[in-house]
């Protein structure tokens, strides 16, 4: 069943941290979306607890991150997860490739699959080293970011509509330029924000239309890397645009 939620890196960098999680939880849910794109527990104790509350207030997630990759992934699947993000390091492409595929297999022993996120300045950056990386990681599938993949030059609908059957979850944002859009970093090129507050086109609609016609039933994800107010004004206003598109 499609599942809208929020991936809360924005909200985290907001408050200096989490301080209390299970109302964290609790507001999403309020807010009309479906849950969370990870718990964040500090130990198994806390696992338990976050999973636990979620159950009970009807919050989903689908990946439980904890401190080692394989803790990662053994309380996801435990836990009821779908997906764990690539967590390996890589020296040139290759190796990370190579890694990539070993962690993918490993998952897969548990039933979860293995996800890449596309992002500004990794190893998968561009639309060309995305392709190479899905050619030669067979397994693997992909969390698509439109922000990150457009300001890199990507074509979204082209991504979202060739590899929909490898894509297990999107991350849907908006991207505001900075007064140095051509800075040499990305971090001052602009920042990440909401579905209508960016002034650079990402085709979000063309890519929820998709999600639509080719009955999605993963985790569409909000994602505001950056709030520039109260979160909740923000995450309300990107879930009244979703649902105008049909999410």
């Amino acid at each position: 069943m499609l599942k809208v939620g929020v991936a809360d890196y924005g909200i985290f960098v907001w408050e200096g941290g989490f301080y209390n999680f299970l109302e964290h939880l609790e507001n999403i849910k309020n807010m009309g979306y479906d849950g969370v794109e990870r718990l964040r527990p500090q130990n198994a104790q806390e696992a338990i607890l976050q999973a636990a509350h979620a159950k009970k207030i009807g919050a989903g997630f689908a990946m439980c991150q904890m401190a080692s990759v394989e803790e990662t992934i053994r309380y996801t699947a435990a836990l009821g997860g779908q997906y764990v993000w690539i967590q390996v390091k890589g020296g040139d492409f290759d190796d990370y490739c190579r890694q990539v595929n070993c962690m993918t297999k490993a998952a897969n022993k548990y039933g979860l699959r293995v996800v890449l996120h596309n992002h500004l300045g990794t190893m998968v950056e561009t639309q060309a080293e995305l392709e190479e990386f899905l050619a030669r990681c067979p397994q693997t599938d992909l969390l698509l970011d439109t922000g990150h993949l457009a300001v890199a030059g990507g074509d979204v609908e082209y991504i979202a509509n060739t590899y929909f059957d490898r894509i297990c979850a999107y991350h849907l944002k908006g991207w505001k330029k900075s007064e140095t859009p051509d800075a040499e970093k990305w971090q001052e090129r602009g920042h990440f924000c909401g579905l209508k507050q960016g002034d650079v086109f990402i085709d979000n609609h063309a890519v929820t239309k998709l999600i639509l016609k080719n009955h999605f039933d993963g985790w569409v994800f909000v994602e505001h890397d950056t709030h520039l107010r109260e979160p909740r004004l923000d995450l309300e206003e990107s879930r009244a645009v979703l649902q105008d598109w049909g999410l």
